[in-house]
């Protein structure tokens, strides 16, 4: 009981220092990029790109994955995204994504302090404070939604701090912040659409790993910082 009142303490201390921060706070990086694991095998990458002018930041983001099976092509997934924020406002995104033969996008603007979003999942408009489901913006652990970057639908979720851990990603030692994430909903868990683990690194509120099951185990891994 103790333990479980010291980690809610500590959460509430993280999460009080991330929703302070601002997405500015990566004005400094230039880009993150990120090797995907299927089953420990290396299947692609993502890549986040930062450009800060002035009062806007923009973050353009690219990744692609093919699956393979017997020399059969089960998945061949390409995606490319673009964050735009004025004075941490986000303003406008767009992405497209290729899966297979099924093409999904996203187009979101700001207006009249509404986001007004136009996807393959969802039209309509809701808050303008509800991030995008790019786990790079540590501000999306503050939140109890979040805009799918794919297909523009809103997704409730429910986040739990799992505590600090030691994580060692490409011979480097990193203090991590531990969260869980998962859709908040009455689906079983094997079914929710959210139900991923996701790392950043105490210190700098970087995203250094994410992992999920689903037809075997996925892993984002944090490869290059510049």
């Amino acid at each position: 009981m103790k333990n479980h009142f010291i980690l809610i303490l500590l959460f509430s201390l993280i999460t009080l220092n991330i929703s302070s921060a601002h997405v500015e706070h990566y004005k400094n990086i230039k880009l993150l990029k990120y090797d995907l694991y299927l089953n420990n095998k290396k299947i692609g990458s993502h890549t986040f790109e930062f450009n800060k002018q002035k009062n806007l930041f923009n973050v353009s983001g690219y990744g692609n994955f093919k699956v393979n099976k017997l020399g059969v092509v089960l998945m061949d997934y390409k995606t490319r995204s673009e964050e735009i924020y004025k004075n941490g406002q986000l303003i406008k995104y767009t992405s497209t994504t290729q899966q297979n033969d099924k093409n999904k996008f996203a187009n979101i603007k700001i207006q009249n302090k509404k986001f007004i979003i136009d996807g393959s999942s969802f039209k309509g408009q809701t808050e303008n404070n509800i991030p995008i489901g790019n786990w790079w913006n540590h501000q999306i652990v503050n939140n109890s939604k979040q805009i799918s970057p794919i297909s523009g639908s809103i997704n409730k979720q429910k986040v739990t701090f799992l505590g600090k851990k030691e994580l060692i990603m490409n011979g480097k030692n990193y203090k991590a912040l531990h969260f869980h994430f998962m859709s908040d909903d009455a689906k079983p868990a094997k079914k929710k659409k959210i139900n991923i683990q996701i790392w950043y690194d105490a210190q700098s509120l970087i995203w250094i790993k994410a992992s999920y099951d689903k037809l075997g185990k996925w892993e984002y891994r944090l490869s290059r910082v510049q």
